[in-house]
């Protein structure tokens, strides 16, 4: 990227943030902060009103704007795309959203890319095979974003495979993993933090009541704190090399640490938090894999292997 269109990207951020500080800037562009300082002098001299709290960081004084941000083609392709996972994984309140800002997008681009992006939307899809899950299910999405936005007290009726309960909840934060969305969140019923998948809340009220977020863990504290509180089992197999292309994706999963290839198959190190489900996953590699250690997991799917035969030999 040369510097005049550094500049620009600077501005932009500037524009899409309250304050930035100048190790985010650095990061962003791989820089020196000697060189962002530079950068932003730069902006200055060009009538850019940049101001500067020490410790706190830059932004663009009040009642500054400019002309609406152009997006260049890969950025609305980059935004197409990324429609097009909304669209599968979230729920049809944010689908609609997003839709409704890359109508936006697309009314700023040049007419002759237009015809394009309808083209490339036409050559997209996202889990073209039927879903497990409804079409168009409703997550709640909109109602938890606003109560993470405002600190509010969130009131669920939440169901799992033993009972209903009905919950008051300090949501911390939503992520996506296993192929669902979860809310973390102080449970008041539970007194504890907890994990809920937002396909198992049948209604949720977001209350008037706010709560102090300073008392709580971050996001990412809560899952720092939820790896160094699992315990963790070292587990090593040999796999024939014809498995290893089937594995590429399901070895991550299941805690991969590493990988060496031997003349006589692949050697494969995890980390694994389950040794019950681990020995499931070996199951579907028949006589293709060998368990090197522990001895526990070699009984369990031993175990496994024994009543399975025994239910289908009855």
């Amino acid at each position: 990227m040369n510097r005049v269109d550094r500049l620009h990207a600077i501005l932009t951020i500037l524009q899409s943030k309250r304050v930035v500080k100048a190790e985010e800037l650095a990061a962003h562009f791989n820089l020196s902060i000697r060189t962002v300082y530079r950068d932003i002098r730069a902006l200055e001299e060009g009538g850019i009103p940049i101001g500067a709290e020490a410790g706190v960081g830059y932004f663009l004084t009040d009642g500054f704007h400019l002309p609406p941000v152009m997006f260049t083609h890969e950025e609305a392709r980059a935004l197409l795309l990324a429609g097009k996972f909304i669209e599968q994984q979230t729920d049809q309140e944010t689908a609609i959203s997003f839709n409704n800002a890359l109508t936006k997008v697309r009314a700023v681009i040049d007419n002759n890319k237009k015809d394009e992006l309808d083209s490339l939307n036409q050559k997209i899809l996202i889990q073209p095979f039927p879903s497990a899950k409804p079409s168009g299910e409703n997550l709640h999405l909109m109602l938890i974003k606003d109560a993470l936005v405002n600190n509010k007290i969130l009131q669920l009726e939440y169901s799992t495979f033993k009972e209903t309960t009905r919950r008051e909840v300090e949501p911390i934060g939503i992520c996506f993993y296993h192929n669902n969305w979860h809310l973390i969140a102080l449970c008041r019923l539970r007194k504890d933090y907890r994990d809920f998948r937002l396909d198992r809340i049948n209604k949720i009220n977001v209350s008037s009541e706010t709560f102090l977020r300073v008392r709580h863990l971050t996001l990412q504290e809560y899952f720092d704190k939820i790896l160094q509180k699992e315990e963790l089992v070292s587990v090593e197999i040999k796999v024939r090399k014809d498995l290893l292309p089937y594995l590429q994706e399901s070895k991550y999963n299941m805690g991969l640490l590493e990988e060496t290839i031997e003349e006589d198959g692949v050697r494969m190190r995890f980390a694994a938090y389950s040794l019950d489900y681990f020995s499931r996953w070996l199951l579907m590699m028949g006589n293709k894999v060998e368990i090197l250690s522990p001895a526990e997991l070699k009984e369990k799917t031993i175990s496994l292997v024994n009543n399975l035969a025994s239910h289908y030999i009855k």
